[in-house]
């Protein structure tokens, strides 16, 4: 068995797949040190399936024929680049600090590069498990395969079993046939008559053999039904839980942080049935096995436990020393990888190039693939002596039992067929005990992350929005928020303070104020994704009768809003998608789609695409194009008008929009609100106020002043009016005129209102 720790090498081979790493490879060389850093920054985090390759638009391209690499585009920084290159392979020969973290790690990443994720909270529990501990814990292990499999698919499970066990049997009887055989020939007689009563052992002998073939094709065939079932069943439920979670819970660091770690467990189920099947059909043969022997002879089973526990006892040594040694080194592994990804990235080009950063990358990633190196062979070395040590213990064990095995063959206590039947018994049964080391190694790992999975569908589950509540008036006309607070997990200031609003059908209302004032905050309550700590949001009918928002039922809720957030998704799929997904409990409308588009002054952009509505909104893929931020803004209004809710929360529209595109924008949202929908506008841009029907001047969670634009700029020292001014002065005004924005025009498309139930 050998672990490889190099760069860029591949990962020790699954015992169970028998592909490279394929247990472990989603937590370290792809977790996030293949990730671009534009992506993380934005918060794009993996999978489902907890496994997210580097994106398709920055994968490594080979170079070309003739090409030259990064840092040799003249001789002159030929001449420096092996000068460095001569240097770093010194240094790569000096051994890391007292920490292993090497010189490169510091000078480049201020230390050990340990991400801070959920997939890395169980990095060494492996290591710190006991021969006895793996032991107990192998039963533990089946049972939670077992039930994840019996809730699945029962049939495929009992498939499964009834496979494994009869190749339990099909083993025990092949010892007994071998028995026969090897009776039949080594009695006393002529040699014709022994082959002839030898032919009803052979027979039985070969009937096992294509039992045992047919058992394990059944037992592969049952698995690989099996297995993609329960990671779907598993990953539904972990899913669909954490979908359901109060917004608020999420802000909570630690329920966060067990959110996240459920996610890797998803994969976990299938890889644990899949190595659970290898498990058991080690362990039943080596049952199967000693049963025979010791119904041979009491003798024989002492004798195969001498010969198998120092081959066992190596390989769990073996095993956890390459494993400390693989978590050690994967710090450094994910630091190679995030070295090397900058060097193929099309958006650092020119940084490589024209700052020679391509030099400083390459000699960090020579000293700590050095020092990798240098590892790799201590480690061959330690492991070379463990498999002396264990192969000499088990020698002398062999020794020991062959010696005795002797002596009951000369003593005529045991018979010579019994005697041969004895050592392919013992052979067979040791020769896999590596195998199944490895395999449980895995599992125990795999059990843990099924184990946050579980946990984290049960925190769910404790924080989860209610599913029932009552019925929203029909139809909502106004959202009154009255002496609403709120203060986010952690924080020692609330982000809202005794605040009061009112937001009505067929006005604009603006939220104004500075950063951090409590804008946003305030948007998310009005939506229903925080529930205030003290106060009350009332959803208002038209005669008066109301519903508090802790008491609706929360889908309503939803269905009345659409929502535009400053930072919303940029989904990696086709722009039709991304504006159906507005709407993603409702069957796609195209039809709507292209209407909200036209709305949003984009679908023009979308029809002119070579693939027009099938194109992906993202460089990398086939079929996929490029959006600047302006036109993913647009695309993302187009979202939020195909929901057609009554009531549009648009957080900062227009931030990445030019000029006219905002001047339009804005006129688009007034007629919106002219035509009926409830328009709340959070926005810096304080020109676009003026049209506003009302806005709220928030100023570190309080409501400063509230008012018409004419009435709020009419107060001398007023904080709207000072923002107003400071805005205008930028363009070497006193003020902006009144109406800088202008009026609703006829004739601009209005995208239907969708019907929303008690919401219309």
């Amino acid at each position: 068995m050998s672990g490889t720790v190099g760069a860029g090498g591949p990962e020790p081979t699954s015992a169970a797949s028998g592909e490279p790493g394929r247990a472990s490879r989603h937590r370290e060389d792809s977790a996030p040190g293949a990730r671009d850093p534009k992506r993380t920054a934005r918060g794009r985090k993996r999978t489902a399936q907890g496994s997210e390759p580097t994106p398709p638009g920055f994968q490594p391209t080979p170079p070309g024929p003739g090409s030259t690499p990064p840092g040799s585009e003249s001789t002159d920084q030929d001449s420096k680049t092996m000068a460095q290159g001569s240097e770093s392979t010194a240094r790569a020969s000096e051994p890391a600090g007292e920490d292993g973290v090497s010189a490169a790690e510091r000078e480049l990443f201020g230390g050990r590069l340990r991400w801070d994720d959920a997939f890395v909270e169980h990095e060494g529990s492996v290591a710190r498990l006991r021969f006895g501990q793996m032991a107990a814990a192998l039963p533990r292990m089946m049972g939670v395969v077992l039930r994840a499999g019996w809730e699945t698919d029962p049939r495929a499970l009992a498939g499964v079993v009834v496979a494994q066990a009869g190749q339990g049997l099909t083993t025990a009887f092949g010892l007994v046939a071998i028995n026969g055989v090897l009776g039949s020939l080594f009695a006393n007689g002529p040699t014709d008559d022994k082959l002839r009563e030898s032919v009803p052992a052979l027979v039985l002998l070969a009937l096992v053999s294509v039992g045992m073939a047919v058992l394990a094709a059944w037992s592969t065939a049952m698995s690989g039904r099996l297995e993609p079932q329960v990671e779907r069943a598993v990953s539904l439920r972990y899913y669909r839980a954490v979908t359901r979670v109060e917004v608020a819970a999420t802000e909570k660091p630690e329920i966060q942080r067990h959110l996240e770690a459920g996610k890797f467990g998803t994969e976990s189920a299938r890889r644990m049935l899949s190595l659970s099947v290898g498990a058991s059909n080690v362990v039943i043969g080596m049952v199967a096995a000693a049963v025979v022997l010791a119904s041979l002879h009491w003798a024989l089973l002492p004798m195969l436990l001498a010969i198998a526990l120092p081959k066992a006892w190596g390989a769990v040594r073996s095993a956890r020393r390459e494993y400390t040694s693989r978590r050690h080194w994967v710090d450094h592994r994910r630091a190679v990888a995030t070295l090397l990804q900058y060097l193929t990235m099309p958006h650092a080009a020119g940084e490589i190039r024209a700052h020679a950063a391509g030099s400083l990358l390459l000699r960090g990633y020579e000293e700590m693939s050095g020092l990798m190196e240098t590892e790799q062979r201590r480690l061959a070395r330690a492991q070379a002596r463990t498999d002396l040590v264990a192969a000499a213990f088990s020698g002398l064990a062999s020794l020991g039992c062959y010696g005795v095995l002797w002596w009951l063959l000369t003593s005529g206590g045991l018979p010579i067929a019994v005697g041969g039947t004895a050592v392919v018994a013992i052979r067979t049964s040791t020769a896999r005990l590596t195998s199944l080391v490895q395999q449980v190694n895995r599992m125990y790992e795999e059990m843990l992350r099924l184990g946050d999975t579980e946990e984290a569908v049960r925190l769910a589950a404790g924080h989860a929005i209610p599913a029932t509540g009552r019925p929203l008036p029909s139809p909502v006309r106004e959202i009154q928020v009255r002496d609403v607070s709120f203060t986010y997990p952690g924080a020692t200031v609330p982000a809202l303070h005794r605040v009061d609003v009112s937001v009505r059908r067929g006005a604009v209302t603006a939220l104004v104020g500075a950063n951090g004032s409590g804008k946003s905050t305030l948007a998310k309550i009005l939506g229903g994704l925080l529930l205030p700590d003290s106060g009350d949001v009332w959803w208002v009918g038209p005669e008066g009768e109301r519903v508090e928002v802790r008491e609706a039922a929360r889908a309503d809720v939803f269905r009345s809003v659409g929502m535009l957030t400053q930072d919303f998704p940029n989904w990696q799929m086709t722009a039709a998608a991304n504006v159906a997904v507005g709407a993603g409990d409702r069957p796609r409308d195209m039809a709507r789609v292209r209407e909200a588009a036209r709305a949003a002054d984009v679908a023009e952009l979308i029809e002119g695409l070579p693939h027009g509505w099938d194109s992906i909104v993202f460089k990398g893929y086939e079929r996929g194009v490029q959006l600047s931020g302006g036109q993913w803004q647009k695309l993302g209004t187009a979202r939020s008008l195909y929901r057609g809710a009554p009531f549009l929360l648009v957080d900062e529209p227009t931030s990445a929009l030019d000029p006219h595109a905002e001047i339009e924008a804005f006129d688009r949202l007034r007629t919106l609100a002219d035509s009926g929908v409830a328009v709340v506008l959070v926005t810096h841009r304080l020109a676009a106020t003026a049209s506003a029907d009302h806005i709220y001047v928030l100023d570190r969670g309080h409501i400063a002043e509230h008012g018409t634009h004419e009435g709020l700029m009419g107060r001398d020292g007023g904080l709207y009016r000072g923002m107003f001014d400071a805005q205008a002065a930028q363009y070497g005004l006193t003020s902006f005129p009144v109406g800088a924005v202008p009026a609703p025009r006829s004739g601009m498309a209005v995208p239907p209102q969708q019907g929303t139930g008690a919401a219309d």
